[in-house]
C-alpha cells in the first residue's frame, strides 16, 4: 500500500515538473504560404511567374529555394518569385518551392499542366450576299455564338470538349446561366452602346486537375449598303460596286446588299425599305425590295440622287442608308 502511494506521487511529481511532455504538432504547413501563378492557366510553351505569399511569415528573411522536376534551378534570401517556361500540351511539370523557416522548412508543391483552347465566333442573325468570302459581322442588338474547342491532353488522348465545365464571362461579369458542365458555346445579345465585347472562358476536367482559359474581343459594326449591277444576261456583278457619279446606259436593275444587317432573311418583312430619286419616295411594287429599277428618258441628260433608306422595325439601331448620284 505505501508503494502504491508512493508510485503515485512520483507520477504526480513528475506531471508538474514537465519531466514527461507530450509533443506539440508543429502549427506550421505549406497552406500558410499563398501561391499565385500568371497567367493562372498557361498554354504551352508560355513564359510563366510563380509568386508567394505569406500573412504568417516573413519571406523577405528566409532562404526559398525552387526546382522542377526534382532539381533545384534556383535559390535565395527573400526568393519569393520564380519564372519559367510551361512545357508542351498533355505534358507536366512539377515545381517545388522550399521555404526554410526558423521553425523548419515548408516544402510548397506546384503542378503545371498546359492545355490549348481557341474560341470560335458568328453572328447568327448577319447578312452577307452570296459568295461574300468575308464573316458577317454582329451589329448592334445581334446575337452571337462562341464555341469554345480545348485541348486537354491527358498522355496521348484529348478530353472529350463534352466532358468539361466552362465558366463563361461576358465583359468580365460571371454568366451563370451560360456556364456549366458540356456547355462549350455561348450565346449573347450585344449591346448597342458598347464598341465591343469581351467574352471569356474557363474550361475545366471534372476533377479540377486541368483547366484552360482563354478571351476574345469582338467588336460590334455598323449595317451598310452597297449597290451593285444585276445585268439581264450575268446576274448581279458582285465583283465590282456601283461608285458615285455611277453612269446608266438605258434601262439598268441596281441591286443593294444590306450587309451586317438582321434578320440574315432581308426579304423578311421586318425589314423596310424606302427608295428616293432626289428625296421623291418610290413604291416598288416588286416583293424584291432590293432591287432598284432606273431608266432614263429618252433625249435627257443630268444627274439624279438615288438613296435608300433600311429600318428593322423591332430593332431601332439595326438601321442604315446609302446615296449616289446617277449620272443619264
Amino acid at each position: 500500500m505505501r508503494f502504491r502511494l508512493s508510485l503515485l506521487y512520483l507520477i504526480v511529481i513528475l506531471l508538474v515538473f514537465g519531466v514527461i511532455s507530450i509533443p506539440k504538432v508543429n502549427a506550421q504547413s505549406s497552406s500558410d504560404i499563398l501561391v499565385d501563378i500568371i497567367p493562372p492557366n498557361p498554354a504551352p510553351y508560355e513564359n510563366i511567374s510563380i509568386n508567394l505569399k505569406s500573412y504568417v511569415n516573413n519571406l523577405d528573411s528566409v532562404l526559398i529555394s525552387w526546382s522542377v522536376n526534382g532539381k533545384t534551378t534556383s535559390s535565395g534570401i527573400g526568393k519569393k518569385s520564380f519564372l519559367t517556361t510551361t512545357p508542351a500540351a498533355g505534358e507536366e511539370m512539377n515545381i517545388t518551392a522550399t521555404v526554410s523557416l526558423p521553425n523548419g522548412a515548408i516544402n510548397t508543391k506546384i503542378i503545371i499542366k498546359p492545355s490549348v483552347m481557341v474560341l470560335l465566333w458568328q453572328a447568327n442573325d448577319s447578312y452577307v450576299p452570296p459568295f461574300y468570302r468575308g464573316k458577317a459581322l454582329p451589329t448592334p442588338d445581334s446575337e452571337v455564338k462562341v464555341v469554345a474547342m480545348p485541348e486537354v491532353r491527358i498522355g496521348s488522348s484529348i478530353i472529350s470538349s463534352q466532358n468539361m465545365t466552362y465558366y463563361w464571362k461576358k465583359d468580365y461579369t460571371n454568366n451563370v446561366d451560360g456556364s456549366g458542365y458540356g456547355k462549350n458555346f455561348f450565346l449573347y445579345i450585344n449591346d448597342y452602346l458598347e464598341d465591343s465585347n469581351n467574352i471569356s472562358v474557363t474550361a475545366s476536367t471534372v476533377d479540377q486537375k486541368y483547366s484552360s482559359s482563354v478571351s476574345i474581343d469582338i467588336e460590334t459594326t455598323q449595317p451598310k449598303i452597297l449597290f451593285y449591277k444585276n445585268d439581264n444576261n450575268f446576274g448581279t456583278i458582285w465583283e465590282k460596286t456601283l461608285l458615285d457619279m455611277y453612269k446608266i446606259q438605258g434601262r439598268e436593275l441596281v441591286e443593294a446588299a444590306p450587309y451586317f444587317i438582321s434578320p440574315k432573311e432581308i426579304q423578311n418583312p421586318i425589314l423596310i425599305w424606302s427608295w428616293f430619286i432626289n428625296d421623291n419616295r418610290v413604291n416598288l411594287t416588286s416583293f424584291k425590295k432590293y432591287l432598284m429599277p432606273l431608266q432614263a428618258e429618252a433625249g435627257t441628260h443630268g444627274t439624279s440622287i438615288l438613296r435608300l433608306n433600311i429600318e428593322n422595325r423591332d430593332k431601332i439601331f439595326q438601321t442604315t442608308n446609302k446615296e449616289i448620284n446617277i449620272e443619264f
